[in-house]
């Protein structure tokens, strides 16, 4: 099993160039088996989960081409006869992948879809997705693992709103009703960036879909769509986490292939706590930051502070001159990178739903383990700023989500490489 060796204290200085975005790049990839044209697919990111959302989708008997020199994905499912059963050999490692069902049950009328797996923060529960389809027309059960979903006349548009906000429910209802019959209007719904990029991808094909506000959405369904060409979103996560890193051991450090107006509650944040930047509309630099201070913060639904960047900006929160707060609302065991970056000289405490992390403290060097993606990065950022060496077990959870990344902080002065 591999594992990265980190040492720390290395300043960064250099260009980060941010990669296409997982978590839009997933669900455009479900939408695809609506779609018998061409389609293709630029700027996606060589990360596991995509690799596997790929396998999913030649399994299912999709014609479909990854060329990874260029990052394209190409398409074309014409007289293709695909199976509506997602095994689950390929669903076990990645959650996303329930977000075929809507697509397989709104094109074919019957799927089967095994209950996903994923990183370890709690239940993440697919009942708002199921809930959601229901409305459409759907007749749904599970057993042994699997979700049996049927519609014989096909889905029908119904007006919906979601029981509480989700961005893989909103997905699959979003890809489900542009297939269906008629008019859906769906509420209460995700509006992430990711979302807004799989709505862009689908208008592309010939979908009608209007975002009323915020978190209602109408969408008119279409079952002759045309082919297309489309370019992926930059990944906001993964250019949060390299800002992160800037701000707890840069020098000079350049996040290029952004959009910085979709990180406006992320450097908000980041400047109560003292760090200096130089922001342009597709770029930012961020500065040598001293004298961190502390700050109260809560994860919520976008536009708020992202679920995916707790665990990163807790490594910044522990060289805060005092106490600072994180307080998780999205999952509920999304805390438990805490006792590694505790064995590393941290002092946070655990409070129900609540973190308290205690500043300043200097990291120690360890040996440490990752439970999850976001808290495997984590633990490289804090590598990256302890005394002397960091080894990380369970990288396979950092492939997952993010392009190259110890190849990325190389070029940027990181001692930090890979080994067995």
């Amino acid at each position: 099993m591999q594992k990265l060796v980190v040492k720390g204290k290395k300043k960064l200085s250099g260009v980060i160039k941010i990669s296409g975005s997982k978590n839009a790049t997933l669900p455009i990839l479900a939408a695809t088996i609506l779609n018998k044209n061409k389609i293709e697919i630029n700027g996606v990111p060589i990360v596991r989960d995509v690799i596997t959302m790929v396998q999913l989708l030649k399994n299912i008997g999709s014609n479909i081409k990854f060329d990874l020199k260029k990052r394209k994905i190409f398409i074309h499912n014409k007289n293709r006869k695909l199976k509506t059963i997602a095994p689950y050999k390929l669903l076990k490692t990645m959650r996303a992948g329930v977000i075929v069902l809507g697509p397989l049950l709104s094109k074919f009328k019957k799927a089967k879809v095994s209950l996903p797996g994923g990183c370890a923060i709690g239940s993440r529960p697919v009942d708002i997705h199921l809930y959601v389809l229901k409305k459409l027309g759907a007749k749904i059960e599970i057993k042994n693992g699997y979700i049996h979903a049927q519609a014989k006349k096909g889905l029908v548009g119904k007006k919906i709103r979601l029981p509480s906000i989700s961005v893989g429910a909103t997905e699959n209802a979003i890809i489900a009703a542009s297939f269906a019959k008629g008019t859906t209007l769906l509420s209460n719904c995700a509006s992430e960036p990711e979302v807004r990029d799989l709505t862009n991808f689908l208008k592309k094909m010939g979908i009608k879909i209007k975002w009323s506000t915020n978190r209602k959405i109408k969408i008119l369904g279409n079952q002759n769509l045309k082919s297309t060409t489309h370019k992926v979103m930059f990944d906001r996560i993964e250019a949060g986490t390299f800002i992160i890193a800037g701000a707890l051991i840069g020098k000079k450090l350049k996040i290029s292939g952004i959009e910085t107006q979709i990180l406006k509650k992320e450097i908000s944040v980041l400047k109560r706590m003292g760090v200096k930047f130089q922001i342009s509309k597709n770029d930012i630099t961020i500065l040598g930051s001293k004298n961190i201070k502390p700050v109260s913060i809560k994860t919520e639904p976008y536009p708020g502070f992202p679920t995916d960047l707790q665990a990163q900006i807790m490594v910044l929160m522990t060289k805060a001159n005092g106490i600072s707060k994180i307080k998780e609302n999205i999952f509920e065991k999304r805390f438990m990178h805490v006792p590694e970056l505790n064995r590393m000289g941290a002092k946070i405490k655990i409070l129900g739903d609540s973190s308290f992390v205690y500043g300043p403290k200097q990291l120690n060097g360890a040996e440490v383990m990752a439970t999850d993606l976001r808290a495997s990065v984590s633990l490289v950022l804090a590598g990256l700023s302890a005394e002397k060496t960091t080894i990380i077990n369970r990288v396979y959870h950092l492939d997952r989500g993010y392009e190259k990344l110890e190849n990325k902080l190389r070029k940027c002065n990181a001692n930090i490489f890979r080994r067995n």
